[in-house]
């Protein structure tokens, strides 16, 4: 036998073994934080990743396989108009009300298809940071001016972070170019404007069905939150439609599908996540099972969802057991954040920013958070940043980003979050 062959295996059954004869089972606070881990996982698998992380796979398939990479050039590849990709990326968010973790198979569906590292940066961090009704409630809750300034800090942030991002990878961003340069002028199949009702159809089920409750029981939000799913249900019908008209899909295939949802609809109105994940069912079985580009769709779809769904589960078991669910507590107790983010310090909006970036903020909840936490003295500067690291970065989208560009990259995305906001934080508690 070759012990130099052995060592490495060694190492990492001995290692195993001190962490499991030392593991600290017994301990009320070990024990919780495992609790609160399991509690988070089993949370976010109910809350979003049928209703959040479904769509968002099919959305990044069909970028994948029905946009063509030079039209993500031409709009937001290296070379493109800067005033119309960084424009498009920084406003996104005011569509998509999504969290840190669904927009990351959109991330990796623009950028993958050769779109600039700055533009995809900025759609990165804009999705989750520029959602209206977030904005809305921060500003009803927390202050009209720190809803303001949330705003505000949002769209720069986006366009900042992905201007630096440019020019610190500039000379791969020049390599892009050079190789766009040699692309054939794409054949086109089908009108923009088909194209653009088949995104706007997938963007909007996204959109209703995770529409959040408002915290008044009164007033347009809340009237459309009653009648989100009906909302839904009806731009399912047009985008089955869409499907047959326009991508050649079997009528028959569409209808096999639409009925069971319809009947589950009918049955179980109380439950209308049932009657969602069988439409995603079907959608799945009549994409796996047809030829050419809707089984290259499937195809795309699946591979996002194998990279990305394991990263992120194992990431909120991490965030669970450290911090806990929002009102719980995890291995590191409530009292220290709390006590860290007091004032106005530059320490405190550096850890705010910090504690932001690494936990996770299911979208609007961090709002509530933060209210407790001024509760218990945090200053509006370190509020202000946690609002502006926190929905955009989470420790399970950073291993998921990591996967993407990799994790130099992500390093300096990551800290130019921190840094801005901490920058953010302070200059804010200074005037308030």
């Amino acid at each position: 036998m070759n012990w130099k062959d052995e060592w490495k295996p060694l190492l990492w059954i001995v290692a195993g073994f001190l962490f499991l004869f030392y593991l600290p089972v017994g301990i009320p606070r070990f024990d919780n934080a495992i609790f609160e881990a399991l509690y988070l996982v089993k949370w976010y698998a109910e809350e979003h990743v049928l209703l959040c992380l479904v769509p968002a796979f099919f959305i990044a398939g069909a970028i994948a396989v029905f946009i063509s990479q030079e039209s993500v050039m031409k709009y937001l590849g290296p070379a493109a108009n800067k005033i119309l990709s960084y424009g498009v990326s920084s406003v996104s968010g005011t569509v998509l009300a999504v969290c840190s973790c669904t927009v990351l198979p959109l991330f990796s569906g623009i950028y993958r298809m050769g779109a600039g590292l700055g533009p995809a940066t900025a759609f990165l961090y804009s999705g989750p940071a520029i959602n209206v009704l977030a904005i809305v409630l921060t500003a009803r809750i927390l202050g009209m001016e720190i809803g303001i300034a949330r705003a505000v800090g949002a769209v720069l942030f986006s366009i900042i972070i992905g201007l630096i991002m440019h020019f610190i990878y500039r000379k791969e961003e020049i390599a892009k170019i050079n190789a766009a340069k040699n692309m054939p002028v794409p054949e086109v199949k089908r009108a923009l404007w088909k194209n653009i009702i088949y995104f706007a159809a997938m963007i909007a089920i996204l959109v209703f069905a995770n529409w959040g409750k408002p915290v008044e029981a009164s007033g347009l939000w809340y009237s459309i939150f009653n009648l989100k799913w009906f909302i839904t249900g009806i731009i399912s019908i047009i985008f089955a439609i869409v499907l047959i008209a326009w991508f050649e899909f079997a009528w028959w295939k569409i209808l096999l599908a639409a009925v069971p949802v319809a009947a589950l609809s009918a049955v179980f109105p109380e439950h209308p996540l049932i009657a969602f994940t069988a439409g995603a069912i079907g959608l799945s079985v009549i994409t796996s099972t047809s030829k050419g580009k809707a089984n290259d769709w499937f195809a795309s779809v699946w591979g996002f969802a194998k990279q990305i769904l394991p990263l992120l589960l194992f990431g909120v078991l991490i965030a669970g057991f450290a911090l806990g669910r929002p009102g719980h507590e995890g291995i590191i107790p409530n009292q220290w954040v709390a006590w860290a983010v007091g004032g106005n310090s530059l320490f405190s909006n550096f850890f705010a920013s910090i504690a932001g970036a690494f936990m996770y903020f299911a979208t609007l909840t961090e709002v509530p958070i933060v209210q407790g936490l001024i509760g218990s003295g945090m200053g509006k500067g370190p509020a202000l940043a946690l609002l502006l690291a926190g929905p955009a970065l989470s420790l399970p989208s950073m291993l998921v980003i990591k996967s993407v560009i990799g994790w130099k990259k992500t390093l300096v995305f990551v800290s130019l979050v921190v840094v801005m906001a901490t920058i953010s934080g302070m200059v804010f508690g200074a005037f308030f």
